[in-house]
């Protein structure tokens, strides 16, 4: 979502969406100043043993920001001029590169998969996210729907 509309977060779903309060319980006592850390999110998903949209749905009906992204994509220190945490690198191995084309679906990768990809080939997931970026793979639909 824009800045524009922060705070605004519930609307992105239908009127009468409910609340998970186990979920809600969990997001306040593991988040600060109305912010969701992505990697909490997850950590959070695992130990209620539910997905990650339905902590994400949660966190927006809490009207709680996502900030952290385990991708790169914003929420850590200071900005580069195009507003990311990751910048292009020099070249993409050549397992990455055909992973992530694997993945890739009309240019464009979405959160879980990448996640996958890091997972399976044992990396950092901002690694990977670099690599779209110097691939020039869009990454959509964040789990949590910050994106």
């Amino acid at each position: 979502m824009a800045h524009e509309d922060a705070g605004k977060y519930a609307a992105k779903h239908p009127p009468g969406t409910t609340l998970n309060d186990q979920i809600a319980a969990a997001i306040r006592q593991q988040s600060s100043e109305g912010k969701l850390a992505c990697a909490v999110g997850e950590k959070i998903s695992k130990e209620l043993k539910v997905g990650i949209p339905e902590v994400g749905l949660t966190a927006d009906l809490l009207e709680m920001k996502i900030k952290e992204c385990q991708l790169g994509l914003f929420g850590w220190g200071e900005k580069p001029r195009h507003g990311k945490d990751i910048q292009a690198a020099d070249s993409v191995s050549a397992e990455v590169k055909s992973a992530l084309e694997k993945a890739a679906v009309k240019g464009v990768v979405r959160c879980a998969a990448l996640w996958t990809v890091a997972d399976q080939l044992g990396l950092n997931r901002k690694v990977v996210s670099t690599a779209c970026e110097t691939l020039g793979l869009k990454i959509r639909s964040c789990q949590l729907g910050a994106f």
